[in-house]
């Protein structure tokens, strides 16, 4: 086996867990797409402990910086398939396959995607689902902004302050998020609404260049010149890629033992070595903390597994 030890995803929950298990001396991969997870785009977080206020990048930053003094190897990939195989699990990526004694599913929500052409072909290269983590990139440049909930209406607002201009986009004649936010956003000289619309198509050639959008009232299209794109349409689980390994509810939710353990699909029979913390699971609150907790119990039960250690309390790593 390549790793004691495989984590699937970088939020609160899988970095966590990369400590917990790096500490425990456990020879740890974590696959991530992006290391932060949805914490990235918070702005400004008040209700993590031992910080007043904190931006969201910062504290992931904090996270990681931790994961790998601890001793966990960090790559930035997105699993494709996990599969069942003699003495544990293959993980295969879109760049190559890793091979673990146990896994850990922390891998939360992921952003909604357009799914138009040119999306794909350009994230990363003008496409972006975090305003906090991308914005700054467009300074003085024309953006596009697509959704209509509080998380668009707060990147267009970003948006403002940065971007040259800012066209934010909404298949709806009016805004789900806050009315103080919709409020600032009128005032805004340099934010233009394209309501009742959508995005068909993202065009460009080493970057994005511009969107084709319909009128959804009309069916006309016309064409924006921007120089980049924030998908801000909310979140969704997505786990049809495990659905055969571990047991979901109805929400498509890992569904988990009070110490993270998983079970076979459609049986109450736990399915020994995979793990799961954090956001993709059945567990109500989702908290940047509660995320955290959830990861830590998760590498103690793997570390538990992965030594034959059954009913035996962990006493913990405080010293007095």
């Amino acid at each position: 086996m390549d790793y004691d030890l495989i984590i699937i995803g970088g939020g609160p929950a899988g970095l966590t867990a990369a400590i917990y298990a790096g500490r425990r001396n456990l020879k740890t991969l974590l696959i991530t797409i992006a290391v932060g997870g949805q914490v990235l785009e918070a702005e400004r977080i008040e209700n993590y402990p031992g910080f007043l206020g904190v931006k969201g990048s910062k504290l992931m930053e904090r996270f990681q910086k931790q994961a790998i003094k601890s001793g966990a190897e960090i790559v930035l990939e997105e699993v494709k398939e996990i599969k069942e195989i003699e003495g544990g699990y293959a993980v295969k990526t879109n760049a190559k396959e890793y091979t673990g004694r146990a896994i850990i599913l922390a891998f939360g929500r992921t952003p909604r995607n357009l799914n138009v052409p040119g999306e794909e072909k350009f994230r990363g290269k003008g496409v972006s689902y975090c305003a906090t983590c991308d914005m700054p990139l467009f300074k003085e440049k024309t953006i596009a902004v697509v959704g209509g909930g509080n998380a668009a209406l707060e990147a267009a607002l970003y948006g403002s302050k940065v971007a040259k201009k800012v066209y934010l986009i909404h298949r709806r004649d009016e805004f789900r998020g806050f009315e103080s936010f919709v409020e600032k956003i009128k005032k805004k000289e340099n934010v233009e609404l394209v309501l009742s619309s959508i995005v068909t198509e993202i065009k460009g050639e080493d970057t994005v260049k511009s969107i084709v959008v319909q009128d959804l009232k009309t069916n006309q299209l016309k064409e924006l010149q921007v120089d980049g794109v924030f998908v801000e349409i909310g979140s969704e689980v997505k786990t049809d890629f495990i659905k055969n390994l571990v047991k979901l509810n109805e929400n498509n939710q890992i569904v988990i033992t009070n110490n993270c353990e998983t079970f076979y699909p459609d049986k109450d029979e736990i399915r020994p070595g995979v793990f799961a913390a954090g956001d993709v699971t059945s567990t109500p609150f989702k908290q940047i903390v509660t995320a955290a907790g959830e990861g830590c119990k998760a590498a103690l039960q793997a570390y538990n597994y992965l030594h034959g250690i059954k009913g035996v309390p962990f006493t913990g790593e405080w010293k007095h």
